[in-house]
């Protein structure tokens, strides 16, 4: 049966060419950028807009003001009422939301392909329109506060998340929670927003993604029409953030939580983003978070330690390609019970070691490489998805180019490449290493009535990298 579903899946990987859509990519007389995906399948349309402005672009003291103006962005504009864009988009029958990253904020609506003007009216009135008031900013602070409480002070794994990420970046401003960190959310004001907003949410700060049953030419039309008048920003300068020194000594950090029901150990190294028009490093990356933690049946992390040695619950490594700057690879284990961290961490690389001495097997590798190609045919099938893909690279310094290019980059990965890749990034001064534990008890030992266990984290390279409106 296995051998049946791997032939299945090799033949969609093969008779299918990837990226089959046609896209379309021009740029407004002000600056703005359109991409027009074409996808006729459905009569539906994504409709997003993308701005080049996140978390890392925020002014030193104001942390969290990318996530809060994405907030305060469904309040009122001069044409619309507060919480009218959400209104509107349901009654229609669509779905709308928004997010915040790093390096980007975007913000989405899926409707039927007849209702796309309407999504571009109201998108282009909140670009240089909103209205702020002070109970504006005072609600949505106890929101984003709220949150924060939620989503990071109620979870000790997010904690220690903030903690590393403090401490693998020690000057870049990827070291600072996309959340915000607390004391300084507490003081957001309106000018602290309002100055965000007239900065970067700008016509030529921003990348118009439209993806479904669409023509291109009636796109930029209507995006021409409603868009074009938009005033860009004057002297809008290039992102130049604070870049990373030299790493010289691999840092550690104990984080002890009473409310710990699952201690574990992550490590995170800094690694490279993809680049525009090199873009094989960051493919190997890929390849190697799948070799070592892919898959716990098939993975050398997840084969060795949770199935042959029965060292740990679970395993996994990580990586995240799109970054503007700097990315993250992450590794790491849950012990089995009566297992401590020391030994969990020792087991972890020990296998590292094992890896770089025993090389990569090559039907494991052939394996992982047809199901890279799957997952990106099937990945076609979301116009949301390809939407996002678009915009994500587009705001991380890749080009249209690139993205159709990624496939076939990612297709022409050697065991050389992922082996050449691993050795730059596992160096010891480049990473930080955490333990999360209760307090008090040993490590490896749970008590008969232990809390209820907080989840592994996700096998993601960075923690907390994209912050949603909530429905």
């Amino acid at each position: 049966m296995k051998r049946l579903i791997s032939a299945c899946v090799l033949a969609c990987a093969t008779a299918f060419p990837t990226w089959a859509q046609d896209v379309t990519d021009t740029v407004l007389d002000n600056g703005m950028e359109v991409v027009v995906i074409e996808d006729h399948r459905a009569p539906v349309v994504v409709h997003m807009v993308w701005y080049r402005a996140g978390g890392a672009d925020e002014p030193l003291g104001t942390s969290g003001v990318a996530h809060f103006l994405e907030h305060l962005l469904f309040k009122a504009t001069d044409d619309m009422e507060s919480g009218e864009v959400h209104r509107v988009v349901a009654e229609n029958g669509g779905s709308d939301n928004a997010f915040t990253s790093y390096d980007a904020t975007a913000y989405f609506q899926r409707v039927a392909a007849d209702r796309l003007e309407l999504m571009m009216t109201m998108e282009a009135d909140r670009m240089r329109d909103l209205i702020l008031t002070e109970e504006d900013i005072e609600t949505e602070r106890d929101v984003i506060l709220e949150e924060r409480n939620m989503r990071i002070e109620n979870s000790p794994g997010a904690l220690l998340n903030e903690q590393m990420g403090a401490a693998l970046f020690m000057n870049h401003p990827y070291g600072i929670p996309l959340i915000g960190w607390k004391h300084e959310m507490e003081n957001l004001s309106r000018e602290d927003a309002l100055a965000f907003y007239r900065k970067y949410y700008a016509p030529n700060n921003a990348i118009l993604v439209v993806a479904g049953d669409v023509e291109p030419d009636e796109v930029i039309a209507l995006a021409e029409k409603h868009y074009g008048p938009l005033e860009p920003t004057e002297g809008l300068e290039q992102r130049a953030r604070p870049m990373e020194p030299i790493p010289l000594a691999p840092r550690r950090i104990t984080f002890e939580d009473a409310r710990v029901g699952q201690p574990y150990v992550v490590r995170n190294y800094i690694a490279p983003a993809r680049e525009s028009g090199a873009q094989e490093e960051a493919a190997a990356l890929v390849f190697l978070s799948e070799i070592l933690g892919g898959s716990s049946a098939t993975s050398v992390f997840g084969q060795s330690l949770e199935f042959d040695q029965k060292i740990a619950v679970s395993t996994w490594a990580g990586y995240s390609s799109q970054m503007l700057d700097l990315s993250q690879f992450s590794v790491g284990i849950v012990p089995a019970q009566g297992v401590s961290l020391e030994d969990a961490e020792a087991a972890l690389d020990a296998e590292i070691e094992q890896f770089f001495e025993d090389g990569i097997d090559p039907d494991q590798f052939e394996r992982i490489k047809t199901r890279i190609r799957a997952s990106d045919i099937y990945a076609q099938d979301s116009a949301r998805g390809l939407a996002n893909r678009y915009g994500r690279a587009l705001t991380t310094g890749l080009t249209v180019e690139d993205v159709e290019a990624w496939p076939d980059v990612l297709q022409a990965v050697t065991p050389e490449d992922v082996m050449a890749a691993a050795e730059k990034v596992f160096q010891p001064s480049h990473s930080v290493t955490g333990w999360l534990m209760a307090p008090d008890r040993e490590t490896g030992d749970q008590p008969e009535a232990a809390p209820v266990p907080e989840a592994a984290p996700e096998p993601a390279a960075e923690p907390e990298t994209e912050m949603e409106v909530a429905e």
